[in-house]
């Protein structure tokens, strides 16, 4: 399922995007431009998960504290108060795209406010930058970057195994970090700000995926793989004895040191020809458990074994749940209960089919039960009962044969963790989602414990384009993994990715301008068509048959008037086609591999762009013409569009630092060119609603304008551009696609590699949120500061509805007396000005009942003293403080 993630940037980087050194003002440097900057709300168009979870870290000091890493998608903390999470990497940049990648988290069980991440995602050439390790004193709320000599790669294979980063729990300035590539155990003595190689650390790991994989990313020596250290031999302020360290050596898989690190040693009497893909220690009980496989995942493992270390003794214990001969997958989830020593369980992580498997022990893996099993092949009887209404698209709209059941317990379980302060809460990570538990403890008594989704607010969608038609839903989107949903409501988790065909992956769609209930999408599929049609707007799909030859989904265009299709799939040359796709014909003059556009106005004119070269068909698509503007970027790291309502007017992005680079207009259907002189770079081009008062479209892009890289909006054609985004809102690369709403005026939606559709709406009159209504009736306010420490504190606050009559939507105001700022707000959106702060409901939680609450928390900084404010205001209305 997660195979096409690793395509999304191969793809991006192959086209030149990425590749290099980090983007350079090039010989098109931006000249005088007027740029203003506007302020803008942003969120995620909600899917909820759609990628890979390979670690879930919670805090061991401190209740509901807990973190999630993704391999692409970043970073984010877990809000107890509203069961959501709250990403932490937004503020990740152009140039450092390759951060959004964690390999590894470590929160801090000495001080909970510091956490780390180790970032980066490709060792091999596909990332330009090194790895680093980020640190944060404010629970992710903002970071500092040690830079690092060598890569990370949180998208590579093996990414599933760790934690690889630890902090040690008795004297925790010091932490470790298992680096891969060859590159050795690495470790800081002052709190992650500088790392240095442990240069007697005797094993760097041997471990590859694939030796004959020339691009170097199956290749990768995987390293050094986790650090768990013995609390036990250490006390508070010195520096803890016993640490064991994963290596990816299936002869010589755990080492360990006595001294503080040192010297070490390979531990005696291990088992070998496996891969110790976890290493958690249960110091009450005295056991180290290891969960082997003989792949390093998170894809592949055909064998797999559990063993239990006893610490004190040396003993080495196969504590395996199915005989060797029974296993076709390998082990990787580990989690023991911190509140029930001796209670174990872990996961069947490549077990694809016909489901995964957890298994649970709670005599410390004397005797083991199983999440489900066999009655009668291929019945099965189940411990749990499923309930994803909250994401029903993760049934995939699938209806299989037993053995197999919609929705599958999951894939890919690298991550697993029983919450150490609640034995009934337990969380693991899929390719796909969080699920989670808080009824576990069911299982021991012989009930059924229920798993549901935990993964609201955490967005890991790779976005390869986006489609905002002027009637009907307003965003269809097209998606890496799976496939590409329709959003009637932004806020609002569809009920289904897009079926029948169901792609992995779409790669392009578009609809017809002016016919929009009319769509087409293309996309890739192990067996199958790669290409769709819809009649009614994106709501129900068919197949369409593929041209001869046709090995992945490439980009399609729609007629004006949707009467005729124009695609350009991979392995064949441009195909057009009249009517829905039931047979096809070569367009000539025009080479395999070009991006097809379509002209919005004229049902006949199409266009095509590769190598420099911009082609023109004024037949259907028949014949393509080759434009005789020059000028243009020689590689294919473009992206084009016409716009609506103007025939023959284009607007092209792209370009490399190498070369040509930046934004290029058309008014005579492709047959010249203009290059914006204001625009360094550009990658993405959009339109959307006219300003209040203006005539043309409002244009948006990625770029980089006047040497700063962000998202620009202009409502001049390009004479003028706002920056719309600032940078705590950067989401990595967003260079694949973007679109303005045709019906409301300032509203954009930005494609991220990881962090899902994000859309924006302007703050400026005319924008696109209403109002908030004015709520009556009675209120009280309970602010309650949750943490504090040196220049900052964390604060919750409860607003309840203490009036006969429901609120729809709420504004709270207050004032802070003493100069307190706030730097992070989750639940609602804030404004301060000076010391005034007003909060606003989002779109979810706006809704209040008589006699319900609803909840919202931030993080601040303060200096002297932090008061708490004296007053709350409901719009014009005081409250009640508690």
């Amino acid at each position: 399922m997660r195979r096409t993630r690793i395509l999304t940037a191969v793809l991006a980087l192959a086209a030149g995007l990425l590749a290099g050194a980090p983007p350079a003002l090039g010989a098109d440097a931006a000249k005088d431009v007027s740029i203003t900057a506007d302020t803008y709300t942003w969120k995620n168009a909600r899917i909820d998960g759609g990628g890979f979870v390979p670690g879930i870290v919670f805090n061991r000091k401190e209740r509901n504290l807990a973190y999630a890493r993704t391999d692409i998608g970043g970073a984010y903390r877990w809000q107890q108060s509203s069961k959501t999470w709250t990403p932490l990497l937004d503020s990740v940049g152009w140039d450092d795209w390759g951060h959004t990648g964690v390999v590894s988290l470590a929160s801090d069980s000495v001080d909970p406010d510091r956490v780390y991440a180790a970032v980066g995602t490709y060792t091999n050439s596909w990332d330009p930058g090194n790895g680093a390790v980020l640190r944060s004193a404010d629970r992710g709320a903002s970071w500092q970057k040690a830079d690092l000599p060598f890569k990370l790669g949180g998208n590579m294979p093996g990414r599933g195994m760790g934690e690889r980063l630890a902090v040690d729990p008795n004297r925790n300035s010091v932490l470790y970090l298992g680096a891969p590539s060859g590159k050795g155990l690495w470790r800081s003595t002052d709190s992650g700000a500088s790392w240095s190689q442990v240069a007697n650390f005797p094993n760097v790991g041997n471990y590859v995926q694939d030796p004959s994989d020339t691009s170097g990313y199956a290749s990768d020596n995987q390293g050094i793989v986790w650090v768990t250290f013995d609390e036990s031999t250490g006390t508070a302020g010195t520096a803890t004895r016993t640490i064991y360290v994963g290596v990816a050596d299936k002869d010589n898989a755990v080492y360990r040191s006595t001294d503080a690190g040192a010297t070490w040693s390979r531990v005696a009497g291990q088992p070998t020809g496996y891969l110790a893909h976890k290493g958690v220690l249960d110091a009450a009980n005295g056991y180290l458990y290891l969960a082997y496989s003989d792949k390093g995942g998170p894809y592949d493992g055909g064998k797999g074994r559990l063993w239990r270390y006893a610490t004190g003794t040396g003993t080495w214990t196969d504590i395996s749940p199915v005989a060797e001969a029974d296993t076709y997958y390998g082990f990787s989830g580990l989690t023991v209960d911190r509140q029930r020593p001796g209670t174990v369980m872990a996961t069947a992580y490549s077990s694809w089919w016909p489901d995964t498997q957890l298994f649970r022990s709670t005599d410390s893996g004397g005797t083991w039960t199983k999440a489900w099993d066999y009655t009668s092949y291929p019945e099965r009887a189940n411990r749990y009962t499923m309930d994803v209404s909250s994401s029903p698209w993760l049934t995939w709209g699938a209806n299989p044969s037993p053995p197999e059941q919609t929705p599958k317990l999951g894939w890919m379980t690298e991550a697993l963790e029983i919450d150490p302060f609640d034995s009934n809460r337990m969380m693991y990570g899929t390719g796909a989602t969080i699920y989670g538990t808080e009824d576990l403890t069911k299982w021991d008594g012989g009930g059924r414990f229920t798993v549901r989704p935990m993964v609201q607010g955490l967005e890991e969608t790779a976005v390869n384009d986006l489609a905002s038609p002027p009637s009907g839903a307003p965003l269809l989107s097209a998606l890496g993994d799976v496939g590409g949903f329709r959003h009637t409501d932004l806020a609002k988790v569809p009920s289904m990715m897009f079926t029948q065909p169901n792609f992995t992956t779409t790669t392009s769609l578009d609809f017809a301008e002016t016919s929009p209930n009319t769509f087409v999408r293309v996309g890739d599929l192990d067996s199958g068509p790669h290409i769709a049609f819809s009649t009614d707007n994106g709501a129900n799909w068919f197949a369409g048959t593929d041209p001869s030859g046709v090995s992945g989904g490439g980009t399609v265009a729609a007629a004006a008037d949707g009467g005729r299709f124009v695609w350009s799939p991979a392995g064949a040359g441009v195909q057009y086609t009249t009517g829905f796709g039931t047979s096809w014909q070569a367009s000539s003059g025009i080479p395999a591999g070009a991006v097809v556009e379509s002209d919005r106005v004229d049902p006949k004119v199409f266009y095509g762009f590769k190598s420099g070269k911009f082609y023109v068909s004024s037949d259907g698509g028949a014949t393509f013409t080759a434009s005789s503007a020059s000028g243009l970027p020689s590689g294919d790291s473009v992206r084009f569009k016409a716009l609506p309502g103007t025939k023959g007017e284009v607007w092209l992005a792209g370009g490399a630092t190498d070369g040509a680079y930046g934004l290029w207009h058309s008014t005579d259907a492709g047959a010249t060119f203009t290059k914006l002189s204001g625009v360094g770079q550009a990658d993405t081009i959009g339109f959307g609603k006219a300003a209040p008062g203006a005539s043309y479209q409002t244009l948006y892009t990625s770029a980089k304008i006047g040497g700063v890289r962000g998202i620009f909006r202009s409502t001049d054609k390009g004479a003028t551009w706002t920056r719309i985004n600032d940078d705590a809102h950067q989401w990595g690369w967003t260079g694949a696609a973007i679109t303005g709403d045709p019906r409301v005026y300032g509203r954009v939606y930005v494609s991220t590699n990881g962090r899902g559709v994000v859309y924006g709406d302007t703050s400026d009159a005319g924008g696109g949120t209403d109002p908030t209504p004015a709520p009556t009736g009675a209120c009280t306010v309970t602010y309650r500061i949750t943490n504090q420490w040196s220049g900052g504190f964390q604060a919750d606050v409860q607003l309840s509805n203490t009036g006969s009559s429901a609120w729809d939507g709420w504004s709270l105001g207050w004032s802070f007396a003493d100069g307190q700022r706030i730097t992070q707000l989750w639940n609602a959106e804030y404004t301060q000005s000076g010391s005034a702060v007003t909060a606003r409901n989002v779109s979810w939680n706006g809704g209040v009942a008589a006699g319900s609450s609803v909840s919202f928390g931030f993080t601040g900084s303060w200096s002297g003293t932090n008061a708490r404010p004296a007053s709350f205001k409901l719009g014009e209305q005081s409250c009640t403080v508690v």
